[in-house]
């Protein structure tokens, strides 16, 4: 009977720390800490939109690469005088300045009202919602709690990033490792309806397709004479295309619209309505913008769940861009 009791003793202490770990993460983290943190990274936002546009994707983007990679615990934003830390990684070097400028900006002006309460990580997830709002996208709520990660290895990031050729296949079985169903990863696909892609991202899909004309037949034959127009085959590398070739600067469902008229930049945006497996999702989200906000904003929520540090796991850094 003693041992009986002692066991369920130790049942009740485990289940008390395991309901305490996920009660961490929780959209009123901040609420006696920090009661300020949004607005305070919401103006921040706003302000550096204001100052350039790419503030957006690049953001957005910075957020997807943060949780893919060790979880959304800000381990993309350290930097190495090595040059071997997560954002050194290949797939990472284009990744637009603007987005860590924006996270950067945010702590700061955080740290001015709150020092050393609120995680990087926290902030750059505060800061994707904004971004999503400031481009005319839907509003959410933020679960807040991570702490910072103790690791960012460059070496550790290839092979956790979906490729601009995956197949259907390799989207849903990349996604699902984190948990992300088929439906939320054509809905965080539909992110690209803002930002831009350089001209080697689907430079084969135009001049090196095994067609008979070197073209994607999945193409529209009309986009892909504009994707040439603008990537000639000496193209200079630094030159960026829009994802989006109709609303490139506004959140809304014509990505969708684009992949029904074979309009979809990468393999891996336009397989998403030419596999059967997805099409009708691709449809419905292309004829109806609010199940598209609807599907996006749970499955950012649930990106942002991915891998997170809490309590003893990680820290608070100072510098976002530096282990304290």
């Amino acid at each position: 009977m003693e041992a009986w009791r002692g066991l369920s003793l130790v049942m009740a202490v485990l289940c008390a720390f395991t309901a305490a770990g996920e009660a961490q993460l929780t959209e009123s983290f901040y609420a006696s800490t920090c009661p300020s943190v949004e607005s305070v990274v919401s103006q921040t936002v706003a302000t550096k939109v204001s100052q350039t546009f790419t503030t957006i994707p690049a953001t957005l983007r910075l957020f997807f690469h943060d949780c893919f990679v060790e979880g959304c615990d800000g381990s993309v934003l350290i930097a190495s005088p090595n040059g071997d830390a997560e954002k050194d990684s290949d797939d990472n070097l284009s990744l637009a300045g603007d987005g860590f400028d924006t996270v950067a900006k945010a702590k700061q002006a955080v740290e001015a009202v709150c020092p050393g309460v609120v995680s990087c990580a926290d902030i750059l997830a505060l800061a994707a919602k904004d971004v999503v709002v400031q481009a005319g996208g839907p509003s959410f709520s933020v679960e807040l709690g991570r702490r910072d990660g103790l690791v960012s290895q460059a070496s550790r990031v290839k092979g956790n990033l979906p490729e601009p050729n995956f197949s259907l296949a390799q989207l849903n079985s990349m996604f699902a490792k984190f948990n992300l169903t088929q439906l939320d990863m054509i809905a965080l696909s539909g992110a690209h309806t803002l930002g831009f892609s350089h001209c080697n991202r689907f430079f084969d899909r135009i001049y090196t397709f095994p067609s008979s004309s070197g073209v994607d037949p999945s193409l529209d034959q009309t986009y892909a004479q504009q994707l040439k127009d603008s990537c000639p085959q000496n193209v200079d590398p630094s030159i960026a295309v829009n994802i989006d070739p109709v609303t490139p600067n506004v959140f809304d469902n014509v990505y969708y619209q684009n992949l029904v008229a074979g309009k979809g930049m990468f393999t891996s945006d336009q397989v998403l309505f030419t596999d059967p497996r997805s099409q009708s999702t691709v449809i419905d989200l292309a004829n109806s913008p609010g199940d598209f906000n609807a599907a996006f904003v749970t499955a950012m929520r649930k990106l942002g769940r991915i891998g997170v540090k809490t309590g003893a796991q990680g820290e608070i850094r100072r510098d976002c861009s530096a282990f304290n």
